[in-house]
């Protein structure tokens, strides 16, 4: 694996949000979606993430995931120095819960939109950058619709469970 090239990125502002953007990370491996990890400020270090965006795309990254809480300026500083697609993950944490990242990132300028999900929703940042990677890769579609599946699998396995619990009033 080591000779892998990635083609996902996940960034993050710092290192204290890898609890909540590690679910990404183990939805890539699941998915066997190479892919990398870096923590990067777009007020500490904007050098860096303006290098980091300008050479994504040359590097082989086709969609790049950043997670970022308070201000959250991560994810539209780097959509705006790329083309590659920006899907943003506002991370709770300050004392707005992450309701100031989410604003951050949905109120981008016409022209540098970042996709954003729920607040910590790492995982369906994962879940968003694979059915883009599998617009052009039939062994991936194949293996998220499998995945979909298996969500199905579980929800009526569930509901058959439900129907065996018994109370005195319960009707099914």
């Amino acid at each position: 694996m080591n000779n892998m090239k990635p083609i996902v990125s996940i960034i993050m502002g710092s290192t204290s949000d890898l609890p909540v953007m590690e679910k990404a990370a183990q939805f890539f491996d699941e998915m066997e979606i190479p892919f990398e990890m870096n923590a990067l400020s777009a007020h500490r270090t904007p050098d860096a993430v303006e290098a980091f965006a300008k050479g994504a795309k040359e590097r082989g990254i086709r969609v790049i995931i950043a997670g970022a809480g308070m201000a959250a300026a991560l994810p539209g500083v780097i959509a705006a120095s790329t083309t590659l697609p920006v899907i943003g993950v506002p991370v709770k944490g300050s004392v707005l819960d992450g309701v100031d990242a989410v604003y951050s990132m949905l109120q981008m300028p016409p022209g540098i939109p970042v996709a954003t999900v729920a607040i910590n929703g790492a995982l369906n940042a994962g879940i968003l950058a694979v059915q883009m990677l599998a617009l052009s890769d039939d062994a991936l579609a194949k293996k998220f619709a499998a995945y979909k599946n298996g969500l199905r699998q579980k929800i009526e396995k569930a509901n058959a469970e439900l129907k065996e619990v018994k109370f005195a009033y319960k009707c099914n």
